[in-house]
């Protein structure tokens, strides 16, 4: 079976090329920096110890900004490489300004990438965030004593469902996790019949996340400008439901004046789609790169630039989480509920169900189904009592999360 995987990479090498040009055509891959996920490095590896984290795109690195923070401060630690797939979360990452992090896109599991990709950089650990499997690499780590960790694992039943009908490949490839810290008991169950020997159930660092690890503020005028307006959020928007928050917008109008609604959409090369499916709507649109000077009359606000959200949903009292409506999963709604926003969003949960049940219990969510129940519930006043309390869970789980990492990488650091 691993050969029949190595065959079927083999063969979209073959078109890779095609793929590229597409893909930078479409703004989603670096014009220059694509050879990365060639394993050809385009930053130093410095003498020293070096920890790995590997998280798919932006939620993911979000999601380790306080562990990186943390591991910049050892002195032990030389280099830490941050790796991901997306164009999106090499541009969020960077505005960081980290001194010793470094960013790679990550490699196509070839076994001559991942070959290649290892001898560049000798890591001491293998840090895997969320949902990230790769067979190849794991292969290559275990064959080089390397511990794979997979952090905040998340496993839904449609991708279980589709390792277990290849089982004996699965478990060829989940038992060479060194440790697994699975997000909920769903995906702690799911390890285990896949075979990993060794799991922690800590929690969802995802409720983590610092609102102030990274912040940029809005400039004076435009936040004067927001706070003489009645707003709320649409964030990570998908195609069709920014239409659905428009038709919100329009019942909603009727009777809140000055209403602006902010769309932040989950891929931003949809910008143009979505103002041209607006304006029809006879809506005017202002896009945040632009740096209005006003928003007199205008009815919906596009935030068309990276890393800006967590300042949109500091000022929102009510945030729709996007990915919901249509059948994607949904999106993760703690960041917007840590400022004490009310969360919104619609049948389609099941990438966060363990996080959305809290939420609704604390009474800070609610599953609406259509653009008028999405009207009527949205508030223009905020609980921030209720935002301190989804703190205080995430500083306990991020407290025992560098407890076990520092179990496990300080012991390799130690090895000569």
């Amino acid at each position: 079976m691993y050969l029949l995987y190595q065959i079927i990479i083999s063969i979209i090498l073959l078109i890779s090329p095609i793929i590229v040009i597409f893909r930078i055509f479409k703004n989603k891959e670096h014009k220059y920096r694509f050879i990365e996920k060639f394993s050809f490095k385009t930053k130093k590896k410095i003498s020293g110890k070096l920890i790995w984290f590997h998280g798919a795109s932006v939620g993911e690195i979000l999601s380790i900004i306080p562990l990186i923070k943390y591991y910049e401060k050892k002195k032990s630690i030389k280099q830490i490489l941050v790796t991901t797939s997306t164009l999106s979360s090499s541009k969020v990452l960077k505005k960081f300004k980290f001194k010793k992090t470094i960013h790679q896109f990550y490699p196509i599991d070839h076994f001559l990438f991942v070959e290649k990709f290892i001898k560049n950089w000798k890591p001491s650990v293998a840090i895997f965030i969320d949902s990230e499997i790769w067979p190849s690499m794991f292969k290559k780590l275990n064959q080089k004593n390397i511990p794979i960790l997979l952090l905040n694992a998340r496993l839904t039943k449609k991708t279980f469902n589709k390792w277990i009908k290849i089982k004996n490949f699965s478990n060829s490839i989940f038992d060479k996790i060194s440790i697994a810290y699975p997000q909920n008991f769903e995906t702690k169950y799911y390890l285990k019949k896949l075979g990993v020997n060794k799991i922690n159930f800590i929690g969802n660092l995802k409720f983590s996340e610092n609102n102030d690890t990274y912040f940029s503020k809005f400039n004076k005028k435009l936040k004067k400008e927001f706070n003489k307006r009645n707003i709320w959020v649409a964030s990570s928007t998908h195609k069709k439901e920014e239409i659905f928050c428009a038709n919100a917008h329009k019942t909603l109008k009727k009777k809140i004046k000055n209403l602006i609604t902010i769309i932040i959409p989950r891929h931003i090369h949809r910008v143009k789609e979505i103002v041209t499916e607006i304006e029809k709507l006879n809506f005017k649109v202002a896009l945040h790169s632009t740096k209005p000077a006003s928003l007199k009359n205008i009815d919906f606000y596009i935030v068309d630039t990276f890393g800006e959200t967590k300042k949109f949903h500091e000022i929102s009292c009510s945030v729709f989480l996007g990915g919901s409506i249509i059948k994607r999963g949904g999106q993760n709604p703690l960041e917007a509920a840590r400022f004490g926003a009310k969360i919104l969003h619609g049948p389609n949960t099941d990438n966060f169900k363990d996080v959305y049940k809290l939420l609704k219990s604390l009474n800070v969510s609610k599953k609406i189904k259509s653009s008028n129940e999405l009207a009527s519930s949205i508030k223009f006043k905020r609980k921030k009592s209720l935002g301190n309390k989804i703190k205080i869970i995430g500083e306990k789980i991020l407290k025992k999360t560098i407890k076990e990492l520092d179990s496990i990488i300080y012991n390799e650091i130690k090895k000569a």
